[in-house]
């Protein structure tokens, strides 16, 4: 099974959703990057269940630990182990769920590969597993800071279900995107959204949508021509990230609809930096960042999980019925949103880490 991510700052997430506990291991880290719990702890934090009435209720603190590679709030530039204990969970709600399969879950599909599961909560297919990779983004956001300051990395919640947020990625303001529960970047269209998924909830039903993320300040010429394309990259760690089902950059499909004197972006000099004067590659060309805005889109799918029947089959191949029970989002995308940013550090810190080998740094 394949639970590990990078190259050069290479990360691996471990544990189950219901079980003891649940963290990552990251090698290659360099050393003496300041790095203290409560910077870690800070990620986390937005990720947690529990944190408003459209969220999971499930009561976890996630508080991490830091179990090795850091001495006195400095890298050691040995492997870093973060782990996180599970203390609220309760698999007595999945007891159905062991012979039965949910439908568009991963409760199939696991069993049809490894010929065994963890039933209680999905398991590794749960998205308890991202809580490793937003530790691990934490890391990466202090390696990326460290060595090239001014870089930053937003993410909000663009649409929910057909409500959509009007703003445009060079005006979403970070404050603004925590300040509501939702995680939008305009607070007029945040409580839309929060009505929009309490009905869902209260219906048993679940509901989809976008989040977007925009890479500001980020170097130019990261990412390697042919296959480690710096967006080929970023589409893999997002396409990676639980119930992501589309991924963007730039214009997007959109590009489809254009002529090519339509779509090209313009250089011209500022001052001594070479900038377009529209973005419509999304900050990559060639597989390599421009300097300018790196901005993705990424689709969710509905929660799979409903509290309402569904006709689907059990591990003896019988057609059944199955309504959900115990505790689940009646929307991803509020606790997304840090899932993204963290896997946008993580990509960009290994291919800065990438870069910076080759130019002998």
């Amino acid at each position: 099974m394949s639970s590990s991510f990078g190259t050069h700052f290479r990360i691996s997430t471990w544990g189950e959703s219901h079980g003891i506990g649940v963290g990552v291991v990251i090698d290659g880290c360099p050393p003496r990057i300041p790095l203290t719990r409560e910077v870690i702890q800070r990620e986390l934090n937005r990720r947690r269940p529990g944190q408003s009435d459209i969220v999971t209720p499930r009561n976890e603190e996630d508080a991490v630990e830091i179990l090795s590679g850091v001495l006195d709030g400095l890298t050691l530039g040995t492997p870093i182990a973060l782990s996180v204990r599970n203390k609220d969970h309760r698999s007595s709600a999945y007891d159905e769920m062991q012979h039965t399969y949910r439908p568009s879950h991963a409760d199939y599909c696991y069993d049809a590969k490894y010929g065994i599961r963890a039933w209680a909560g999905g398991g590794r297919a749960s998205a308890r597993e991202t809580i490793g990779r937003v530790a691990a983004g934490a890391v990466a956001r202090a390696v990326v800071q460290a060595l090239c300051p001014g870089v930053e990395i937003i993410s909000w919640v663009e649409q929910v279900h057909h409500i959509s947020c009007p703003v445009q990625p060079d005006d979403v303001q970070a404050a603004v995107v925590e300040s509501n529960i939702v995680r939008t970047a305009d607070a007029a269209t945040a409580e839309r959204m929060a009505d929009a998924i309490r009905e869902a909830r209260s219906n048993g039903d679940s509901l989809g949508g976008v989040v977007a993320c925009t890479i500001r300040n980020c170097p130019t010429g990261l990412g390697d021509p042919v296959f480690d394309k710096l967006e080929a990259t970023l589409a893999h760690a997002m396409m990676s990230i639980p119930a992501c089902k589309g991924f963007e950059v730039g214009s997007g499909f959109a590009a489809a609809q254009f002529r090519g004197s339509e779509h090209n972006d313009s250089f011209y000099m500022d001052g001594e930096r070479v900038r377009t004067r529209t973005n419509r590659s999304g900050g990559i060309q060639g597989g390599i960042s421009n300097g300018e805005s790196i901005n993705m889109r990424l689709a969710f799918k509905p929660t799979a999980t409903l509290m309402l029947p569904q006709a689907t089959v059990n591990d003896n191949h019988e057609e059944v019925e199955l309504r959900g029970k115990g505790r689940h989002d009646a929307c991803v995308l509020p606790r997304a949103v840090p899932v993204v940013e963290a896997m946008a550090w993580l990509t960009v810190c290994d291919h800065l880490l990438h870069q910076r080998s080759l130019i002998g740094c």
